[in-house]
């Protein structure tokens, strides 16, 4: 089913049956030989993955489907989790995710008139364990401590889960883009007239593990356009009526990517304007020859600062990544940096000299998470606006590549 239209349904429709079930003692048993007690809701099963905590308060929904998250084991801080239910409309993409999940208080009774079902309904349906009654706190902390590491929830003896954590295969190794970008293109359609003019601006966007609220900001700026999946060739990205490329958020290790990179590094030559969001953001960065490197715990949560350096705004952000762009590694002379986390100084976003390249690594769209962000979006209507009015291509020659990046396909004729 195409990623876009699968949005029209999703997976929240008719309820299930809520069975009366004991809940399985289990465990989650960390790489670091740490073990963490507690009972299994949704899937009666074991499921390992990279175990990493978010400290939103609420949306617990929107992160379980989040295609960013595929592969890891998403802790949730807030000590409540299920209690406003599943509602109909609000998640991000198909499906959910995450291997597993695991939360300090799993309510069983939701508490919204727009519920349509439980957050156990939902993790049954997609075979994927929750597990309850974990301290939390602690967990987090050893996380923060000793860094993002492996986990493995199930049942049975301690030490044999703790070497089928030990046992899964680190998160670099698999192209976990390939597993969650469309499999065929498809369209999206604007719910906003541009105020420039009468027809919509034209976006090619690149789904990497893009989330729904993207594409729903994208047609309230008074874009039309087409998602293309991770694979597909520059030349299609790139053909008439083209007016802007948008890459999106997604799942991995940037540096495992050097296919996308070398596609990223032919659009950096045309005139056309780029948005990036998160992996797209990495990309962007490894493009203009930066490099990024592994976060100690990465940034998940809507609750994180940052600095707007044009003009010293501090915006609250949403946030969800592993990875990060060093700042000596990015080369002023081509690129500045343009946003700052005030957590730890790392780069939040990022602008090519001379050309409409801008990218930030967390989540403007914000789902869940506060709105500061919006006026990204009105950037790029702005930019390809501008670009249509000018009518005339505005190329800066060829940009310095990544030694590693392949020429990309040639530009002329």
């Amino acid at each position: 089913m195409p990623f876009c239209c699968s949005f029209r349904g999703g997976l929240f429709g008719k309820p299930l049956p809520e069975p009366e079930r004991t809940r399985l003692p289990a465990i989650l048993a960390l790489e670091t030989g740490l073990t963490f007690p507690g009972r299994l809701f949704g899937a009666f099963h074991g499921a390992g993955g990279e175990v990493v905590f978010h400290t939103g308060m609420t949306g617990y929904q929107e992160i379980i489907t989040d295609p960013s998250y595929a592969g890891q084991i998403v802790v949730f801080t807030a000590p409540h989790i299920g209690n406003y239910g599943i509602h109909a409309g609000d998640d991000e993409s198909p499906r959910v995710h995450p291997a597993a999940v695991i939360v300090r208080d799993h309510c069983r009774r939701t508490f919204h008139r727009r519920a349509s079902r439980s957050l156990d309904d939902v993790l049954r349906l997609a075979n994927i364990p929750g597990l309850t009654d974990v301290d939390t706190r602690a967990l987090t902390i050893h996380l923060r401590e000793q860094g993002t590491c492996r986990g493995y929830v199930g049942t049975g003896n301690p030490a044999e889960l703790v070497a089928r954590a030990r046992a899964l295969p680190p998160i670099h190794e698999t192209n976990w883009v390939e597993k969650v970008t469309a499999r065929e293109a498809c369209e999206f359609t604007t719910t906003t007239m541009p105020p420039e003019g009468d027809e919509p601006f034209r976006v090619a966007v690149l789904d990497l593990g893009i989330k729904r609220s993207i594409i729903t900001r994208l047609q309230a700026e008074g874009c039309h356009g087409t998602i293309y999946p991770a694979g597909s060739p520059l030349e299609t990205l790139i053909a008439p009526p083209t007016e802007g490329v948008f890459l999106s958020n997604g799942p991995g290790d940037p540096a495992s990517l050097s296919e996308i990179t070398t596609k990223v590094c032919g659009l950096l030559d045309t005139d056309l304007p780029v948005f990036g969001i998160c992996l797209g953001h990495q990309l962007i960065a490894r493009a203009l020859g930066a490099e990024t490197e592994k976060l100690r715990f990465g940034h998940h949560g809507a609750n994180h600062p940052v600095k707007r350096l044009s003009d010293g705004k501090v915006e609250i952000t949403s946030q969800n990544h592993n990875y990060a762009v060093p700042a000596e590694s990015l080369n002023r002379d081509i690129a500045q940096i343009t946003h700052r986390s005030l957590n730890d100084g790392t780069v939040e976003g990022l602008e090519m000299i001379g050309r409409n390249v801008y990218s930030v690594q967390f989540h403007p769209e914000a789902a869940p998470g506060p709105r500061d962000s919006h006026y990204l979006f009105r950037r790029f209507r702005a930019d390809m606006a501008a670009r249509r009015s000018d009518g005339s291509p505005r190329r800066t020659g060829t940009m310095p590549r990544r030694p590693d990046a392949a020429s990309p396909p040639s530009m002329e004729g």
